[in-house]
């Protein structure tokens, strides 16, 4: 299966680990006892639409770490931003992820995840787990980091390839290229093609 295809499994089954779990304190079982909650949410049919997306954007919020995935995400270019710039990126980021992420989340079909083990050392964790989609076994690994009781995700694998890696190589590209006002100009661009609604797109 390609990067592209598992891409959009990644919405979903972030968004499972969306809320800190109660009296949990390994990235493993924070993430089995907020699988439920998110799926209720997902599988709710007397809600749709705006307040659906409400909901699940305000999990996501909750969950990761904007701030950890920008700064990994820009790589040696987040210190040769000014502190405006570095604002702005994570605005920008959170929001373009979050536009995706639930975009595709709606498209949840009962993809069921197996979880084989978690990793921890010095505050970090990787939680591995096999997603099964239409009878395959997709690898997607979670890497969290520790703050209090609670992991909050900054990066993801599937199949082998880094969700971090994969856009600071592009985007390190554009800054090179273009400056950070150049990058900034594709991020919105991009924010706004996917916020719009549905059946729009292209007209």
């Amino acid at each position: 299966m390609s990067y592209t295809k598992s891409l959009i499994l990644i919405p979903c089954l972030l968004a499972l680990l969306v809320l800190p779990a109660l009296g949990a304190t390994s990235p493993l079982a924070q993430v089995q006892t907020t699988v439920d909650q998110v799926i209720e949410v997902l599988r709710d049919g007397k809600v749709q639409g705006a307040p659906r997306r409400e909901t699940l954007s305000k999990l996501i919020r909750v969950r990761f770490d904007f701030v950890i995935m920008s700064q990994r995400t820009l790589g040696k270019y987040w210190k040769n931003a000014t502190p405006a710039e570095q604002a702005r990126f994570v605005t920008l980021f959170s929001d373009l992820l979050e536009a995706s992420y639930i975009g595709r989340i709606e498209g949840y079909r009962d993809e069921t995840v197996r979880y084989v083990e978690e990793e921890i050392e010095d505050g970090r964790a990787e939680v591995a787990t096999l997603v099964n989609s239409g009878g395959v076994d997709i690898p997607i690994n979670y890497r969290l980091a520790q703050k209090g009781a609670d992991w909050f995700v900054y990066d993801v694998v599937v199949e082998d390839v880094s969700l971090i890696k994969n856009y600071r190589s592009s985007y390190g590209e554009i800054v090179r290229k273009e400056g950070f006002s150049g990058l900034f100009g594709r991020m919105e661009e991009k924010l706004a093609e996917l916020q719009q609604p549905a059946g729009t797109s292209g007209s």
